[in-house]
């Protein structure tokens, strides 16, 4: 379970809007703050699914391990993003910090119980599972329809619609993480980039390659509808 790998467990005190998740009471919750190191194991696969959880600070990736030993990359959770919501009693997939990330806990049955009379909070719990969902039908529909450099595009353009607009965009993924999210290898996500660069879609702005600034939107864009 989540409690051998915290490094904090204060309960605190604080309200569901506080979360982003709409109530009409809007009453209090107690919540555990943990923070986990990079590449530590936020909850397994098939571990009771007893919490749902907040990125405060830092990312997380959703995965499973296939028969043959490859992974499969379904999600990636980026700061205030709530993922753990699932349809039964156990986890189904494996969550792994990124970097260094502290994640907000709060008790699943909590929030259950509220919606039996709340409806605000019941419709905005079935929100969030549809949405999740949409994003496993979307994901299936990369993997299974899109050339290299479609996928990578939809990638890229996910992040950034994802992302604080700055105008650059730092990734915490690894170029093995965004590979194992797209069903490709490092290489072809690395060749993928490479011509989206040369297409003057995107330049990279450090020595790793993980700060991303899009010098064409509209360009990305096409690169992914080219599918359609």
């Amino acid at each position: 379970m989540f409690v051998r790998t915290s490094t904090d467990g204060t309960n605190r005190p604080t309200t569901l809007s506080d979360l982003g998740i709409s109530s009409s009471s809007n009453q209090l919750v107690c919540l555990s703050e943990f923070t986990y190191q990079k590449g530590t194991e936020i909850f397994g696969e098939g571990e009771p699914a007893e919490y749902i959880y907040q990125i405060k600070l830092g990312a997380a990736r959703s995965y499973k391990m296939l028969n043959d030993g490859r992974r499969q990359i379904g999600a990636f959770h980026l700061s205030g993003d709530i993922f753990g919501l699932v349809n039964g009693d156990f986890h189904r997939f494996t969550a792994e910090a990124i970097v260094q990330t502290t994640v907000r806990l709060l008790k699943r049955h909590r929030l259950d119980d509220a919606a039996q009379s709340d409806s605000v909070l019941a419709r905005e719990l079935l929100g969030l599972t549809t949405k999740n969902l949409q994003h496993a039908e979307d994901h299936m529909l990369l993997l299974g329809r899109k050339d290299a450099v479609e996928r990578v595009a939809a990638f890229l353009i996910e992040m950034d619609q994802r992302s604080i607009p700055t105008g650059v965009m730092a990734l915490p993924m690894t170029r093995r993480d965004i590979a194992d999210y797209l069903g490709l290898t490092i290489e072809t996500v690395s060749r993928a980039l490479s011509r989206l660069r040369r297409a003057g879609v995107l330049e990279f702005t450090e020595i790793n390659q993980r700060e991303i600034n899009i010098l064409n939107r509209k360009k990305l864009h096409a690169f992914d509808l080219q599918s359609h």
